[in-house]
């Protein structure tokens, strides 16, 4: 079936990319937890920022398949449970970003701080995980998971396809340990919550480490990242409803790609289908005389 996916929808590797400046902050919280706040936060601190957001918006076929290829190899890979995914690849990806927030550092957070050692960490966590369990819900499953529209659109989109597998097909379902996006999340996100946020803690030496939330805002940020504070209030966004604007967002910008691809098969198995016609009424005439012959032969036997 993967070998399949390759065929019909896959794009030339990626060129490898040089770094020419450091990763100085993984951002290690889960989806829901302020991210894009943070995201914004860090950008006005001077630091060039890898989001979730830019993944999904990202134009480049190539890098998402090769992330969709990064998440399978960790969730459905090594039988031993042995996986590697070297700096270079995660270069490719993020480019020159100095800090990454949000879906990398949701799906390889072990593997990116072994690929970036010098890196701090910051932790983003939301006190109430009753609220963040209502918000992950509604944003991820409902308004994604849930979505016919989505749904259909991987079949007609090379970039969406990819885009679909890292996130719903492989990636949720591989987060959350459960079979499907939605059941992983409504079944197993609280406690998977809580051993993330434990596996955190565990692999980071506490003076690298800032557990984190928006409440806080810019002093302890600040002062982790050795960045003056601005004079500014912090940014807050990325609720509900800016999520499904995001998304409404995305839909429109690859619908007219899916329709076109959509189009472009239906004209092209038109043209199969009235080819296969006009060749089969081509030879009824043939199967005629053939059917005459027999009933000949048996009336003659």
């Amino acid at each position: 079936m993967y070998a399949l996916q390759r065929l019909l929808y896959g794009f030339p590797a990626p060129a490898p990319h040089k770094r020419t400046k450091p990763v100085e902050v993984l951002c290690l919280g889960m989806p829901r937890t302020g991210t894009e706040s943070l995201s914004m936060a860090l950008r006005t601190l001077g630091l060039q920022t890898y989001h979730g957001w830019d993944l999904v918006f990202e134009p480049d076929g190539s890098k998402l398949q090769l992330c969709a290829e990064l998440v399978r190899r960790k969730y459905k890979g090594a039988r031993d449970g042995d996986v590697h995914i070297s700096r270079a690849e995660f270069d490719i990806l993020v480019g020159d970003s100095q800090a990454v927030v949000d879906s990398l550092c949701i799906l390889f957070a072990p593997e990116l701080l072994a690929a970036y050692p010098e890196a701090k960490v910051v932790l983003n966590v939301r006190p109430d995980s009753n609220a963040w369990y209502r918000s992950i819900n509604k944003t991820i499953v409902e308004e994604v998971d849930q979505s016919w529209v989505i749904w259909g659109m991987q079949w007609f989109s090379a970039e969406f396809h990819w885009l679909y597998s890292l996130y719903l097909r492989d990636g949720y379902p591989g987060i959350f340990h459960s079979g499907t996006t939605q059941d992983g999340i409504q079944r197993n996100a609280k406690w998977v919550y809580r051993d993330h946020c434990n596996m955190v803690r565990g692999m980071v030496p506490k003076e690298n480490l800032l557990e984190w939330s928006v409440e806080d805002g810019w002093e302890p940020l600040c002062k982790f990242l050795d960045k003056p504070v601005p004079n500014e209030p912090f940014p807050r966004t990325n609720n509900p409803g800016d999520y499904a604007e995001r998304a409404d967002k995305l839909i429109k910008q690859r619908l007219a790609q899916c329709l076109r691809n959509l189009t472009l098969t239906a004209v092209t198995l038109g043209g199969i289908t009235t080819t296969v016609v006009i060749w089969w009424q081509g030879r009824i005439p043939k199967v005629t005389r053939l059917g005459d012959l027999l009933v000949r032969f048996t009336k003659m036997t």
